[in-house]
């Protein structure tokens, strides 16, 4: 689960992160509002939205060349323009792709003179089992350049959970971002404070891009961007509070009701698959007989007959989906289970898309005798290459 930047900064501030002064705004009014409550006289009115790049983007109603998601405003009537202009509009970044998204929010913080920027993030490294700790001198850029063009400008400093956060870790952070004195110190201490965060609250990873030093010699968090482990929400309902559903796509919404893994993606083909793993090479093998999935869905190990329901009409909800391929391998999830869920399903949204099922596993052969006397037109397919080429076909002779 993502949140915004002004929901991250409020949950670091907790843990003693020193960050600029601001406050979120849902209006005009409130940001104008907002102003009053800052020092200035330099403001920053920043679109909150679950997508970096957000100073370079572009809003696709003011133009080419209007500002991007982050402004400098030199008084209260700066900011009304500005968060005039950005409020119920559509920002482009680099990393929404052309739909964009639309801006509800907006964050209005106290400016910062700024000597230096820094980059630092946390994430969890699964194949040493540590927390990762990524710091750069080259903040406020993209870190994949820097990884690409000067990669011997970033340091990874890996730490025990066990062991947990010492001294010499942070130590080795200050080190890597050339600091001394009390910026020294510093950074040592936040270092420290950003850990007991990222595992305090069970983050996936926390970016502070830029982490600046201010011309009066104070180390700020100037931006954050933070994700949470979905499988450890239960234990920060406070957390789960900041979910900003308006951001997520409105089918993987749905499917988080019913616990589903799914994602929206630009082909054609539907897929409902036990297994992240074998939905992936379904996926793969739809390509390679020159098709595209329209989407990843997992429907987990052990699901009901109403989840497959849910699943399958979630699938069929796609306007772009012109034929469905399942994939179930049983092992704990029975095949006759997942054949009464096709069926219901199909029979209630009234299927009107070819559907080819291959399955294989617990009770395969009961599940098969469902889907053959259900009345409906389901093509059975023997194996996962057998699916592929069946589904393809289906739809390039509906198409």
């Amino acid at each position: 689960m993502n949140i915004h930047e002004y929901q991250a900064k409020e949950l670091l501030a907790k843990f003693g992160v020193a960050i600029p002064l601001g406050y979120a705004a849902m209006s005009v009014d409130q940001a104008v509002e907002a102003t009053n409550r800052l020092p200035g006289p330099l403001y920053v009115v920043k679109a909150q939205i679950h997508a970096g790049g957000r100073g370079k983007g572009k809003f696709k109603e003011l133009g080419p060349d209007a500002k991007g998601g982050v402004r400098l405003s030199k008084s209260a009537d700066e900011v009304r323009t500005n968060a005039g202009e950005m409020l119920g509009n559509t920002l482009v970044t680099i990393q929404t792709g052309d739909a964009g998204k639309q801006v509800n929010r907006l964050y209005i913080t106290d400016g910062a003179d700024i000597a230096k920027e820094y980059y630092l993030s946390m994430l969890v490294d699964r194949a040493s089992g540590r927390i990762a700790m990524v710091v750069s001198t080259e903040g406020g850029m993209d870190i994949e350049t820097v990884a690409h063009d000067t990669p011997e400008k970033i340091r990874t400093i890996t730490i025990d959970p066990v062991e947990g956060f010492q001294p010499h870790h942070g130590r080795a952070v200050a080190f890597a971002l050339k600091l001394t004195g009390d910026l020294n110190k510093q950074a040592v201490k936040l270092a420290g404070q950003l850990y007991n965060a990222f595992v305090g609250t069970d983050m996936s990873m926390l970016e502070v891009n830029p982490l600046v030093e201010t011309t009066d010699g104070k180390l700020l968090v100037l931006d954050a961007k933070v994700s949470f482990d979905s499988n450890s929400l239960y234990r920060h309902p406070d957390i789960l509070e900041l979910r900003d559903e308006t951001e997520e796509d409105p089918a993987e919404v749905e499917a988080s009701k019913y616990d589903l893994a799914y994602i929206k993606l630009d082909g054609n083909i539907g897929c409902m698959v036990n297994g992240a793993g074998l939905a992936m090479a379904t996926m793969d093998i739809i390509k390679l007989n020159g098709a595209f999935p329209a989407n990843f869905l997992d429907v987990g190990g052990g699901a009901s007959k109403e989840k497959v329901t849910a699943a399958f009409k979630l699938i069929l909800s796609d306007p772009a989906v012109q034929g469905i391929l399942v994939n179930i391998f049983g092992g704990i999830m029975r095949c006759d289970i997942i054949a009464e869920g096709i069926v219901a399903a199909a029979k209630e949204v009234n299927l009107s898309v070819p559907l080819v099922v291959r399955l294989e596993g617990t009770n395969v052969q009961q599940g098969k005798e469902i889907l053959a006397n259900s009345g409906l037109p389901i093509v059975a397919a023997d194996d996962l290459g057998d699916a592929a080429k069946k589904i393809v076909a289906q739809v390039q002779q509906a198409a």
